[in-house]
């Protein structure tokens, strides 16, 4: 693995050749890619992600907007190192992470696509933020498009927001979920779903929690 080269390909063929722009709020950022050689894989709401065939075990997250959040997310790699749930981080610029590639399916896809998600994917996530945790990290805004399924095991893919203070119930609330309602009526005949069906169940459960925190103010 050379890291100057990767950092080289990500200054002169992908940073000039990409623009990040917002839609609207809680949806992902556009992402326009003109490169030839990387391919977007991803996108958040401050980032997207990029992939360089050459460098299969490597990513880059580049940050559109808020740099401030770029420099938080490095803390949260520094304190979690290496571990297994995990991806790690290796080098950053200015406006970019060079990350380890976790390959997998977000539980969101695997919905979508009628993948069944085992009891130990939901255990191995567990497990990690419990790690995060004795590491001083608060856990924050895990939920089923931050985090993948690969060979019937679990990991997390974003860690961003886990330097925020406060109790945050996505991950808790996916859970409950999963119990009651997909491991009895999904999970052995998993029918795939559609996107528009699950993607309003997610903007959805993002509105009822953001009224639900004005009406507790």
């Amino acid at each position: 693995m050379n890291i100057n080269e990767y950092v080289n390909l990500i200054e002169t063929e992908l940073l000039p050749n990409i623009d990040l722009s917002v839609f609207r709020p809680f949806d992902p950022i556009i992402v326009e890619n003109r490169s030839h050689s990387w391919r977007t894989i991803g996108c958040g709401n401050y980032a997207g992600v990029f992939f360089h065939s050459s460098y299969p075990d490597l990513v880059v997250k580049v940050y559109g907007r808020n740099h401030e959040e770029l420099e938080k997310e490095i803390g949260v790699y520094k304190k979690i190192g290496s571990h297994k749930s995990f991806s790690r981080l290796y080098a950053f610029g200015e406006n970019y992470l060079i990350l380890k590639k976790l390959e997998g399916i977000t539980l969101f896809n695997a919905l979508i696509k009628g993948v069944q998600i085992p009891k130990v994917v939901i255990e191995d996530i567990d497990h990690g933020l419990e790690y995060a945790r004795s590491v001083g990290l608060n856990p924050f805004d895990v939920h089923g498009k931050n985090v993948v399924m690969f060979e019937g095991r679990g990991y997390i893919v974003d860690v961003s927001d886990f330097y925020k203070q406060g109790y945050c119930q996505k991950w808790d609330d996916l859970k409950k979920a999963y119990h009651k309602i997909y491991r009895p009526f999904l999970f052995k005949y998993h029918p795939p779903i559609p996107f528009t069906f699950v993607d309003g169940i997610r903007k959805g459960y993002r509105m009822f929690r953001k009224v639900k925190r004005k009406l507790e103010k």
